[in-house]
C-alpha cells in the first residue's frame, strides 16, 4: 500500500501541533512556513482531520489550529485514516462484510487479512508522543 502526499503531510502538521503544545493555537501560515508545505495543500489537510475531530480551529489574531486531546492518545492510524479513509490492502476489505463473490473460495484473502492486521497494529501503536519524542528514540515495533 502506497500511502499519498497527504497523509505524509497530515502527519507533519499534527506533529508540528503537538510539538508546539496542547493549548497553543498554530496558524496554517506557520507551519506552511516551517514544513515548507504549500498553504493551499494544508488548508486542503486540515478540513477532514477537523472534520474528524482531531483539530481544533480558533479565530482571530491569535488563531489557528490545535489538538484536540495530548499527543499520547493519537495514532498515526486516526491521522492516516482521517485523511485516506480505510487502509485495507484490498478493496474486497473495506466494507464490514466481505461482499466479494469470491471470498469463500479465496485461497489468498487468508494473506490480505494477515497484512491488514499486521499494518493496523503498527499504524494504531504508532503515537503523536512517539513522533515529537527524542529524534533519535525508536518508534514501537
Amino acid at each position: 500500500m502506497r500511502f499519498s502526499t497527504k497523509s505524509r503531510y497530515a502527519l507533519r502538521l499534527m506533529e508540528e501541533l503537538a510539538r508546539r503544545g496542547p493549548d497553543n493555537y498554530v496558524s496554517i501560515k506557520e507551519i506552511s512556513d516551517s514544513q515548507s508545505i504549500s498553504l493551499k495543500y494544508l488548508e486542503q489537510i486540515v478540513t477532514p482531520l477537523a472534520r474528524a475531530n482531531l483539530v481544533s480551529s480558533g479565530r482571530g489574531s491569535r488563531g489557528g489550529y490545535r489538538l484536540t486531546r495530548p499527543p499520547e492518545e493519537y495514532t498515526a492510524g486516526d491521522i492516516i485514516r482521517a485523511i485516506e479513509g480505510p487502509t485495507v490492502p484490498v478493496p474486497c476489505m473495506e466494507d464490514e462484510t466481505n461482499a466479494c463473490p469470491r471470498c469463500d473460495s479465496c485461497r489468498t484473502l487468508r494473506f490480505w487479512q494477515g497484512l491488514d492486521n499486521v499494518m493496523n497494529a503498527y499504524l494504531d501503536r504508532v503515537t503523536l508522543a512517539d513522533f515529537i519524542a527524542a529524534p533519535d528514540a525508536p518508534f514501537p515495533e
